[in-house]
């Protein structure tokens, strides 16, 4: 390519802006518009390659080569392992039909000239040209800093996006939309429907589920396979409680004021004002407007000189969001804070004075001072005690630091000393777990990943070394391993029961749902029959196949009533967990005049989708022919070893 570009740097009349997001946008998104389904079932071909993970028309995919489009693909974002596989498929997909669309194109006759290259480039990065000069030593310099890939890997890229755009449009030029199916798609997407409707929710009748005791056996011998109980550990520990720790030190004032000293600089005050404001916006007025602006604030302005609250008045006249709430309250400011014009009045005016009109970029301002303080330094005795509370917690935590460092170094001497020695020699609170499994939270303990994850290693009798967790440093020993088993119910009852009642429930409220449709569709009133069931009977709003009722689902889950006649009674519908019986009470078609406004986007919707389903069918058809012809094959070993390793 790059000796294409100086032998033919002929000049362009069309140049495109296209952003790197967009063009590998389109890349990302054929992965996942042209899955196929099934081929990565198929079995090792006789011709297949026991290095490649396919083969296509005798060019090979090699795990290599699948490694270095994944890695390129996925360098610039982070995919989550439970994707990984299904991402892997995608990219491996795309590749093999890449290649296929390559055998075609040279069977065919397709070529992308280098001319169609070169103009491409020049859209994609017009900085490496100077008018219609190629600057070739800038341009690899270009595509690195641009798309963060080799010039190899760019137009390799290019090249597959310019036959992959060469086919879709020889596949699509022939395909149309019709009026009809305008006119269709227009009435799909606007008529509404309202309708009454019972909604049965297995969580309202889960309450009324009572199993007795051998209920819950029979069923519990049925599900028995579900409840596994994991292993559970109970220790005994030794606990450095910081909080007591911090209870029995105490700090001199002479450590309070070297802090203090040491820290001078922080308790430096600028000149300062604590100001209120109500603000006219001025931004983008006309001159006439900003007359009137000006009234109106002259206006309040002389309400707030004579008495008015000014809070009040910055509530309801202010037109800054953030202070409006507040009563125009802007807090302390400092000097060079705000715009000069502001901060000449805030910090001119004394306390509790109130502002002429004040002019800035923003707009007309009134001032309230409310306080106001000189630059001073802060004293001892007025920082003392928001001092005190940092100097304390640093002297625990050394205290704690060096105490923990002295039990790790006992530790380390001997693991399999008594832990109420240990405890008496360090001062430390002694207690025990419960048996809790992995996730569970080890009481009084916290929550901590790391004491779990030494819990779970430790031997009976072993000592950890120090933990910390949130109330301080804690030596562990395992007291009691309980194995994973198979649960009795006894063990896990209350789970079954809420398991039994989830799962009847579910069964009662499709019954309940299949008697109201029997009964309503029987000749009896919908209401009356919901009302013998002790259901409620709502009527929703017009909604349309894209819309949806609150509580209830999208209008798309229960299409068939903008099929049904007004008054017809639905059969029992499930929607998401819950069940429903409706009757259309209105159907509302779409205005004709809405026709014409949305006439050109419906058009541009239809002809998109039936331009790609013609290419996905374009797409299908080609593997399909190539898998018969034996011009294709998976080989399905190395293929899912890839998907799992990716």
């Amino acid at each position: 390519m790059l000796k294409s570009i100086q032998q033919r740097d002929k000049p362009r009349n069309r140049w495109v802006k296209i952003a790197i997001t967009v063009f590998l946008g389109l890349i990302c998104a054929s992965m996942l518009t042209y899955l196929i389904p099934g081929l990565m079932n198929g079995t090792t071909g006789a011709d297949a390659s026991p290095d490649a993970v396919a083969t296509v028309a005798g060019q090979k995919i090699s795990a290599v080569d699948f490694q270095q489009e994944f890695d390129r693909i996925t360098r610039s974002q982070t995919v989550p392992p439970m994707l990984k596989a299904a991402y892997s498929k995608q990219i491996l997909d795309q590749m093999i039909f890449q290649h296929a669309l390559k055998y075609e194109a040279d069977r065919m006759g397709i070529r992308v000239t280098p001319d169609e290259e070169t103009q491409r480039i020049k859209e994609l990065l017009p900085t490496a040209w100077s008018g219609n000069t190629w600057l070739k030593d800038r341009y690899p310099t270009e595509v690195m800093n641009s798309y963060q890939m080799t010039v190899q890997e760019f137009e390799s890229i290019l090249r597959d996006e310019l036959l992959t755009e060469k086919f879709r449009q020889l596949i699509t030029d022939g395909v149309t939309v019709t009026p009809q199916e305008i006119e269709q798609q227009f009435r799909w997407q606007n008529e509404k429907v309202k309708v009454e409707y019972a909604l049965i929710k297995p969580a309202d009748v889960a309450a009324s589920i009572h199993p007795t005791d051998p209920d819950l056996a029979v069923w519990f011998a049925k599900n028995s396979a579900r409840y596994q109980i994991p292993e559970k550990r109970s220790a005994r520990y030794a606990l450095l409680d910081l909080a007591k720790l911090r209870a029995s030190n105490l700090v001199s004032d002479d450590t309070l004021r070297a802090y203090y000293s040491a820290h001078l600089s922080d308790y430096k005050v600028e000149n300062r004002a604590h100001v209120e404001h109500i603000l006219f916006k001025t931004i983008g007025k006309t001159d006439a407007e900003v007359a009137e602006i000006h009234q109106k604030a002259a206006d309040v302005l002389k309400q707030a000189k004579h008495g008015a609250n000014f809070e009040d008045l910055a509530k309801k006249y202010s037109e800054d969001d953030g202070t409006k709430p507040k009563g125009g309250d802007l807090g302390w400011i400092v000097e060079g804070q705000t715009v000069p014009e502001f901060q000449q009045a805030a910090f001119s005016l004394p306390k509790s004075a109130i502002s002429d009109l004040v002019k800035t970029q923003y707009g007309f301002h009134i001032i309230k001072v409310l306080d106001r303080e000189t630059a001073h330094t802060k004293s001892f005795e007025e920082v003392r005690d928001s001092i005190l509370q940092p100097v304390l917690d640093q002297k625990v935590s050394n205290q704690a630091n060096d105490v923990s460092n002295q039990m790790a170094a006992a530790i380390r001497q001997s693991d399999r000393q008594s832990l109420d020695d240990l405890a008496k020699k360090f001062n430390l609170e002694v207690g025990e777990t419960p048996a809790v499994a992995a996730t569970d939270p080890i009481m009084p303990l916290g929550n901590s990943p790391e004491l779990h994850q030494v819990l779970s290693a430790l031997h009976p009798g072993e000592l950890s070394q120090p933990i910390q967790v949130d109330s301080g440093f804690v030596i562990a020993t395992v007291k009691d391993v309980l194995p994973a088993h198979q649960a009795t119910l006894a063990e896990v009852h209350d789970q079954v029961l809420a398991d039994y009642q989830r799962e009847k429930s579910i069964d009662l409220a499709r019954e309940r749902s299949e008697e109201l449709a029997k009964s309503a569709q029987g000749g009896e009133a919908l209401d009356q029959a919901a009302k013998a069931l002790g259901l409620t009977v709502k009527t929703s709003d017009a909604f349309s196949r894209t819309g949806s009722i609150p509580d209830v689902g999208t209008g798309k889950q229960i299409g068939a009533a903008f099929n049904m006649a007004v008054g017809k009674v639905s059969g029992p519908t499930q929607v998401g967990d819950n069940w429903i019986v409706y009757r259309p009470a209105d159907h509302q078609a779409p205005s004709p005049d809405e026709l014409a406004k949305q006439k050109d986007g419906i058009a541009q919707q239809l002809l998109q989708t039936k331009q790609n389903a013609a290419f996905d069918a374009f797409h299908t058809a080609l593997l399909d022919r190539l898998k018969k012809e034996g011009k294709l094959t998976i080989n399905s070993d190395v293929a899912d070893r890839l998907m799992r390793s990716s």
